[in-house]
């Protein structure tokens, strides 16, 4: 079937609108009529080439939520008219131990929402900036929130998942000190999950001006990162953090807020490398530093309905689809609170 989509032909060419073909449902496929994507910086990234291997035309996307309008002969886990939602990866083997534990974010077989390889045409997956998409049952997800929030939802299927995977694997909650580094699309995220865990959150932002908007969120206090006496004051009291920061920083000056056998998660993915840490501010305490990608299916799950009991969604400004040229450029400068939604009607305009 062809669909309206918005997709780019070349790194240098900006997204406009075109059309694509999606398969028609087979046995296990679940075919969803989208009503709203949000943008991740992920998207510009790929569109853009700035991480190797984007292959065109790329179509990105993988904050989706919408309407179930199909389903194939033996699909047991959704139907017609059902909310659902679909996130960062679209298939995996299936058979590895990541799979068999529900971690198929970390399968090597892991076929991301777009840009991922499959044998429909044009040989690599298009994502949700577009009317529908046809994604195999073990990858889609239940909405339980109210309709009227489905746009806020949408962001909950990256950010959301990118932010809860490491506070829950990390054990944020009652009696832990928990960071949130950078207050955007992410990092607004993290303030309000790692609240509602039951954690005392303290948000770190380069910017005064963001102060009020993390109390709002829910961050018990704010550190403007800039000031060194501030970063000094919190030295060596932190359990957690985890740093939402899509751009090369100084990891020591955040290092050394954390108590001893502190961790800090590096969730934000920079196009080029973070300044070595130094050894001494890691040995010295038995800190660490990790990394965490998404989360799986099962977990994914756990969020949103974690959201939905708790009233949590993002903080959304709903663009067209043909202002999503402008949006990137906006979200490079920061200027989101905090996460664009495209609203998929609007596609087909």
């Amino acid at each position: 079937m062809s669909v309206k989509a918005y997709g780019a032909h070349a790194a240098d060419k900006p997204l406009e609108s075109i059309d694509i073909v999606r398969r028609a449902p087979g046995p296990h496929d679940v075919q969803i009529d989208i009503a709203f994507c949000g943008v991740c910086h992920s998207d510009l990234h790929t569109v853009r080439a700035e991480w190797a291997g984007t292959l065109y035309p790329c179509v990105p996307g993988h904050e989706i939520v919408g309407r179930v309008s199909a389903v194939g002969a033996h699909v047991t886990t959704h139907a017609v008219g059902d909310l659902v939602g679909v996130g960062c990866m679209v298939d995996s083997c299936q058979h590895c131990a990541d799979c068999a534990d529900g971690l198929e974010n970390y399968c090597d077989g892991m076929v991301g929402t777009y840009n991922g390889p499959t044998p429909d045409a044009p040989g690599h997956t298009l994502g949700g900036y577009s009317e529908q998409v046809v994604v195999h049952e073990r990858y889609v997800l239940r909405v339980r929130h109210d309709e009227a929030q489905l746009a806020a939802v949408a962001p909950l299927l990256c950010a959301g998942i990118t932010t809860y995977s490491p506070l829950r694997h990390w054990n944020a909650g009652p009696g832990k000190t928990v960071g949130i580094v950078g207050i955007g699309g992410l990092g607004h995220m993290g303030i309000k999950l790692a609240r509602a865990m039951g954690a005392h959150v303290v948000a770190f932002t380069t910017s005064e001006s963001k102060r009020q908007d993390a109390h709002d969120l829910g961050a018990h206090e704010v550190v403007v990162s800039r000031d060194a006496e501030a970063m000094a004051a919190r030295a060596k009291t932190l359990d957690l953090i985890v740093n939402t920061v899509a751009a090369p920083h100084d990891l020591d000056a955040f290092l050394n807020l954390l108590k001893r056998d502190g961790t800090m998660v590096l969730v934000g993915a920079p196009a080029t490398p973070h300044p070595s840490p130094q050894v001494f501010n890691l040995i010295t305490k038995r800190r660490a530093i990790a990394g965490s990608m998404i989360g799986g299916i099962p977990e994914t799950q756990e969020m949103l309905d974690f959201c939905a009991e708790h009233g949590i969604v993002a903080d959304i400004e709903m663009i067209r689809a043909d202002e999503i040229n402008d949006a990137y450029e906006r979200m490079l400068k920061g200027d989101v609170k905090y996460r664009f939604v495209i609203d998929s009607t609007t596609l087909a305009a």
